[in-house]
Order: C-alpha cells, then structure tokens, then sequence
C-alpha cells in the first residue's frame, strides 16, 4: 500500500543515515528510532498507538536535534493511517516542543499539524487546533508572523472546507500578541470564514465568535459584532442558528443595556420561537447564561415569557431542558418582584407540565420544582406549590416520585410540621409501602429530616410503624438504610425512645427464621454501641448477643463475634469479663473457620486472654 511504501522509503533513509554515522552514534541511541518505523508499519492497531504514545520517550532519547531532523519529517510523511492513530499524533505533537530545542523550534511542529487539521475526522481536527494554539503560545512574535501566519492564511483559504473549519479555532491563539495591521487583516479573514458558502465552516465560526468577539472589542465597533451575530442567529442552517447562542452570551455582555434591547433582544425572540426544536433546545440549555449576560430590566421583559412558552414548548426535549433549569432561573430574578413574576409566568406552565404525558419532563421539574417554596415563602407554598407536590408524588413513574421525595429538605424551612403533617405526611406513608424497593429506600434516607419537623407524638403516631416495617424489609438496601439512620434518631428522640420502641422489635427480629433477618439486630447494635451508656448495653444488648452467639448460621455467629468488640470497648473493663468473655470463648472455639477468625480477631482487639 501507499502507506507502507513510504515508510518502507523512510526507513531506508533513515537507516542509511544510521549507517554514516554508526561510528559516532551508539546502538542506543539509533535503536528508538528502528523501533518507531518497526512499529508504525505493523498491521496491528493497537501496536502503532503504543508506538505513536512514546513520542516524547522516543525524542528524548534521540535527542532534539535528530528529533527535528528525523522524526518529525518522518511523523509528516505518515499521515495516513487509522484516525484512532492520527488523533494521538495529533495529541502528541503539541506537547513535543521542549523536546526539540524549545521555543525556537517550535515551528517544525507546524506542517504536521497543518496537515492534521485538515484531516476529515472532526476528532482528529480538534485535537491538532488544540495542539497548534499550544505551539503558538511556545513562539515568539517573530515567529508567529514568519511561520505561524501563513499556515493560518493557509487553512483559511483552504479548499477543503475541513481546513476552513479548523482555521476558525487559531484565530484567538495569535490576535493579541498581533500588530494593530496585522490584527485588522486577521479580522477581515474571520470574516471571509463567517461569510462561507459552506455551513460546516459558518457553524464553527459562530461558535468561535464569542471568544473572539471579546479579543476584537477594543478594535472593531460593536456594530460590526452585531450585524455579524445577526447574520448567524438567521442562518437558513439550525446547526449556525444554534452555533451563534454562545456568541450571544459573550457579545451581550460587550454592549450597552440600549443596545441589547434594541438589536439583541429581536433576535432572542425569534431564537426563542425557532421552528427548529434542536435551536430551541440548545438555547433552553443557555438560558441561565443568557440571563446572566442581559442583565435584570432585559431579562424580565424577554426572558420571563420565553421561559414560560418553552415549558410549554410542543418538543418534550425543550421543555424536559427548560423543566431543568425553573429553580435556578427563578432564583435569579429580582427580589423585588420575583413572587409575582412567578406565579404569572412560570407556575401555570410548572403545574401543566406536571402532569405531562413525558416521563422525562416530569422526572426533571421533581427534580427542581421543590426549590420554589423557599422563593414563595410559607403562604405561597402552601397555597400553589402543595398541589404540584402531591401531584408528582403520586405519579406512576418511579423517578418522578423519587425525585420529588430527594427534595424535600429544601420545604423544611417552609412549610411547619402541622401542614407537613396534614398534607404530606398521608403521601409519604403511601410511598413508605410503595412496591417499588428504591422508593421506599428514597422515604427512609429522608426521615431523619422528617423527625426534626415533626413533634415527638406525631412521629411515633405516623412514621414508627413504617420505620419498624423498614427494619425488617425483604430487600437488605431497605433494612441497611433504616439502620443506619437509627443513631440519627436516638440523638434525636433520646436513649429512653429506642430502648422503649426499636428494642422489642429487634428482639423480635432476633428469633426470626430468616437468618438475614436475625442479623439485622447486630447491625442496630453496631451502631447503637457508640451512642448509649454502658448501663442500656448491658441489660439489652448482651440477652441478645447470647441468643445468637449459638444461632445455626455461621454468618450469624461472625457478626456477633464483630459486634463484641464495640460492645468490650463501650462497657469497661471489668464489665467486659463478665460479659464478653464468655461469648468469646465459645466463639474462639466454634466449628466454622470464620468464625473463629473474627472472634479471635475480637479479642487480640480487645486484650482478652482465653
């Protein structure tokens, strides 16, 4: 083939250059380079990588001159190969310039790359427009204008629209360091890219624009930023259309608030209405930016609207997007009249879309509609979010009702214990014994929140029962999750509650038949050991850790021998040879290896001797 041709010619110069010079050069130092071309030639892909990888290993040990003269043309030579190699050349190069002299050397890094920027795969074109702007920072001024110019020059006039597209991402690595002649030249280049017939190129300079438009602002007029924003945010394309929106973002942040209104706030409007839904998508995605960029006088008048259509937008993509964004975009409005602003504009379309027939929408407004109550306040929230809550939280997707359940610690500061007691209490039990095992999960890591709202009686009347019924779950994730909560709710409630209302059911759940169940008490007791005085470990704990210490299951014995050793250190020493010891010494010696492993492990822990 082609391509082995010509590294099959490379290597034939190479080596003969190897053979004039054998006497100077040790074997060493010529072996990297023999390696490279062995391996760039293999049929195996996954070879030439490896061999593409060690670039900089390879120039290291040839040196920089001979990195200069023989590996970078030999690189430039083979540029046809699989795009998975060509990208990590692409990669590789930008990083090469210490290890071929530096600075003044940069250049030789150019025609590579050059070439590599022209390639069709836009992944390997990206990559080498990465590498060159590094290779540009490495140059000096000189430099730049005798090398670096022209090849931008280059890519800009370019045949192939693939070199125009890349030339478009350079422009912002060299204008600052350019003259102010230089600079207007670059300036009429990127737009002759803006102007292109092709729409490849016409998208990627709209996106580059905003990064430029910031470096050109102290040259060119805002008019001129503006009739080119124009020109893309009404492309006959969608992909320029929706290319311009970060363009946008950064040239409004460059004009005036009468400029914005006048010129910028039109074309909003219609990007906000575009009959292209992928349009109305991406600039749902940008609006909190846009927001930020506009400023507050602009932003009520164009965007409260738009955010309130795009809820409602007829595409479930757009107003999945928009769904997202409602309590950040809220959040960001005026104080001054943010609660009407939301209860004209935005709650109607929130309470529509919460009964959407998109699982998508309604899983992303669970998500984000709970941080309004704290922008409404108490009356509010009570009065039109309330609704909406209980709607998602009876939903028939799963999500939705898990989402809505993770949230509700941004309504505790809100809504009081009477209400939550009246309205969202009756849901949440509904959920507690939902039959969906992760909702239930969802209810139980959301109790410890639940009992710093409600008093002690309500608790005990509503949400015991269902605690007691988590612990002895059939699903371990379940039972898991109520345990580790159980110190949440001793600091909470006192010692005295979970002796008097926990206790009885781990006993219960300590002659169970199931063997999973019966060692659900020793992980309570894991956790309950740091929190309770010695006294409450003694009289409770220890009648349970004998009765299990002799149960069937080796798995059940282990955890008692690991249960132990928090026990041994929460009651004393003395205590602990009263008690502990005994128990050990049974389990020391029982029949199972772990077993006795755990228990041995125990009481070298706990200094025992048995």
């Amino acid at each position: 083939s082609q391509r082995e041709c010509s590294l099959e010619d490379q290597s034939v110069v190479i080596e003969d250059e190897m053979a004039m010079t054998v006497e100077e050069t040790s074997v060493d130092s010529l072996y990297p380079t023999a390696v490279l071309i062995d391996e760039l030639r293999n049929d195996d892909l996954q070879i030439r990588l490896n061999s593409i990888r060690k670039l900089s290993t390879i120039a290291i040990a040839l040196g920089a001159e001979r990195s200069r003269t023989e590996l970078i043309p030999f690189l430039t030579d083979a540029l046809f190969d699989h795009d998975e190699v060509l990208l990590a050349l692409a990669d590789q190069l930008g990083d090469l310039t210490p290890l071929i002299g530096g600075s003044a050397y940069a250049h030789h890094l150019l025609r590579p790359l050059e070439q590599l920027a022209s390639m069709e795969e836009s992944a390997v074109r990206e990559k080498a427009v990465e590498s060159l702007c590094k290779v540009a920072d490495k140059h000096s001024l000189a430099a730049l204008e005798e090398h670096f110019l022209p090849l931008l020059r280059r890519l800009t006039r370019g045949d192939w629209f693939t070199s125009r597209c890349s030339a478009c991402g350079l422009y912002c690595a060299v204008y600052p360091r350019m003259s102010a002649a230089v600079r207007a030249d670059l300036w009429s280049l990127y737009k002759l890219l803006c102007n292109d017939a092709t729409p490849m190129v016409r998208r990627t300079a709209a996106s580059k624009l905003g990064e430029f438009a910031k470096l050109v602002a102290s040259d060119v007029s805002s008019n001129e930023l503006i009739s080119l924003f124009t020109f893309f945010a009404t492309d006959d394309q969608d992909s320029v259309r929706w290319s311009s929106i970060e363009s946008c973002i950064a040239i409004s942040s460059l004009l005036s608030e009468t400029q914005c209104q006048t010129f910028i706030k039109p074309l909003l409007i219609s990007l906000f209405d575009d009959r292209s839904w992928r349009v109305r998508c991406v600039i749902t995605d940008k609006f909190l930016q846009i927001q930020e960029a506009l400023g507050e006088s602009v932003s009520v008048a164009v965007l409260l609207p738009a955010f309130g259509a795009l809820l409602k937008d007829v595409e479930p993509e757009v107003r999945t997007r928009a769904a997202e964004k409602v309590e950040q975009f809220c959040a960001a409005l005026p104080a001054s009249d943010r609660k009407t602003e939301i209860l004209t504009h935005v709650l109607p379309s929130v309470e529509e879309i919460s009964k959407d027939p998109s699982a998508h929408v309604k899983t992303a407004l669970a998500l984000n509609v709970m941080g309004l109550a704290p922008l409404l306040g108490s009356e509010l929230t009570i009065e039109h979010l309330l609704p909406i809550f209980l709607t998602l939280l009876q939903d028939e997707v799963t999500e939705v009702r898990l989402n809505i359940i993770s949230t509700f610690d941004k309504i505790h500061s809100v809504i009081d214990s009477s209400q939550l007691s009246q309205s969202l209490i009756p849901a949440i039990v509904d959920l507690a014994k939902d039959c969906k095992w992760r909702i239930r999960l969802a209810v139980v890591e959301f109790v410890p929140l639940l009992a710093t709202q409600l008093d002690h009686k309500l608790f005990d009347e509503t949400i015991l029962p269902l605690y007691l019924g988590w612990l002895q779950d059939p699903v371990f994730a379940v039972r898991e999750a109520a345990v580790n909560i159980l110190k949440q709710l001793t600091n909470q409630f006192g010692v005295d509650w979970t002796v008097n209302c926990i206790f009885p059911t781990m006993v219960d759940s300590a002659t169970h038949r199931s063997y999973l169940q019966r060692i659900m008490p020793l992980f309570c007791l894991n956790k309950l050991c740091e929190t309770i005085d010695a006294k409450y470990v003694i009289e409770k704990i220890m009648s349970i850790l004998q009765l299990l210490s002799g149960d069937d299951i080796p798995n059940v014995r282990l955890n008692v021998a690991k249960t132990l050793l928090k026990v041994g250190r929460t009651i004393g020493r003395n205590s602990m040879k009263k008690y502990v010891k005994p128990l050990l010494t049974k389990l020391v010696n029982d029949e199972d290896f772990d077993v006795r492993y755990f228990a041995e492990e125990t009481r070298t822990a706990l200094q025992l001797n048995i």
